[in-house]
């Protein structure tokens, strides 16, 4: 049970989505149309192994799709995303540079609320633990609890920033059904019901977003046969460090940066 409370708590501190909040926002490239990225650390690119954008604890990597799409579009980009970011850590502390000179919003942030890594860390503990009141009560926050913040969250991102163009991008699904990761026992039955728990966050995401008016990019299609125990996967399975499990890798970030590049365009 060690191994597996070593894995909680890293899980808990940066895991599925998630490690610490900061409070400010990565620096701004110099040239081009204005983007700020908003988001948790499937925006700021833990996963990748690789966070040498700042110094700031957000995690914030240059292989993140905001960077790579910031490159190849010529973009000023406010690198605003942070690990461990919940809708209200946006809201409170990701929204600074949004003005009506603001060209290009991209938000992605949900899975937090949910528990999404707490889930996990549940399903991933050895026979006799099961994860399905987990998975339940993270199915209830998403269906009740979660479209509520987050139309508070896009109205005003749509005040601050009347002029932008601003889309909405989604989560994969983290699973394919195999048990490769000897250390993190997730059944085939615990992974379809979280991959079923993926699809009805990218659902409610997407029908707020579209509420709003916003885009929405559905990657679920696009990681499809690249999920953990895939070969090739996008998505790291049970890492060293922990911190790094379930999170897009280098390839996952280029894979969303090719989605999300459409959105940023025109």
């Amino acid at each position: 049970m060690a191994r597996f409370a070593r894995l909680a708590k890293a899980l808990l501190a940066g895991g599925v989505a998630l490690a610490c909040i900061g409070l400010g926002s990565g620096p701004a490239h110099a040239a081009g149309p204005a983007y700020t990225a908003l988001g948790d650390s499937y925006t700021s690119g833990v996963g990748t192994r690789s966070y040498t954008y700042d110094n700031s604890s957000c995690k914030r990597s240059n292989y993140a799709y905001p960077v790579l799409d910031s490159q190849r579009l010529e973009l000023s980009l406010t690198f605003a995303a942070c690990s461990g970011a919940r809708v209200p850590d946006v809201l409170n502390n990701q929204l600074g540079s949004l003005s009506s000179g603001t060209r290009y919003v991209t938000v992605m942030v949900g899975g937090n609320d949910a528990g999404f890594s707490s889930v996990i860390t549940q399903c991933a503990k050895p026979w006799p633990y099961t994860c399905w009141g987990d998975i339940d009560n993270a199915q209830n926050y998403i269906r009740n609890t979660l479209p509520g913040s987050l139309d508070g969250l896009y109205s005003k991102i749509r005040s601050l920033a009347p002029n932008a163009k601003v889309t909405v991008v989604g989560y994969p699904r983290i699973f394919n059904g195999q048990q490769c990761n000897a250390g993190a026992r997730i059944s085939p039955d615990e992974q379809s019901r979280l991959n079923e728990t993926s699809d009805l966050l990218a659902t409610t995401i997407g029908g707020r977003a579209s509420a709003h008016g916003f885009g929405f990019v559905d990657v679920r299609s696009a990681f499809t046969g690249h999920a953990v125990c895939d070969n090739p996967e996008w998505i790291n399975g049970l890492s060293n460090p922990v911190t790094e499990s379930y999170h897009p890798n280098t390839s996952g970030q280029a894979a969303y940066a090719n989605l999300v590049q459409g959105s940023l365009q025109g």
